[in-house]
């Protein structure tokens, strides 16, 4: 069953650029680790809300906008080789230390599923 990894997290908005960037140089670097395909996906209607949202679930503060992102992998033993080697890639470890967000408010997750549509 496919697995998927998604994440949520809080970026200054005066980075966002910056973020964009980094993420499209680790692309290839998750690619040649196993990722089957990834998304980053740039906020355009995520509204705060009332009781919940995606800025509200980081903590967002003025100034900062939530992003949101995912990977597809064979299954959850796929991912696991996967981030284990990718997390021991000194490459990817320097772009991740320059990534512009607070990992700290970043909400993930993974989950098992088909693609149904």
């Amino acid at each position: 069953m496919t697995y998927f990894e998604t994440f949520v997290a809080p970026v200054p908005l005066d980075q966002l650029e910056e973020y964009f960037t980094l993420a499209a140089k680790m692309a290839p670097i998750w690619k040649s680790y196993g990722v089957l395909s990834l998304l980053d996906a740039r906020p355009e209607n995520v509204p705060i809300g009332k009781i919940t949202s995606f800025p509200q679930a980081v903590q967002c503060d003025d100034g900062e906008v939530p992003v949101f992102g995912f990977m597809t992998f064979h299954d959850r033993a796929h991912r696991d080789l996967v981030m284990e080697q990718a997390m021991g890639d000194p490459v990817m470890g320097a772009l991740m230390r320059k990534v512009p967000m607070d990992g700290k408010r970043m909400i993930f997750g993974g989950f098992s599923g088909e693609v149904v549509g």
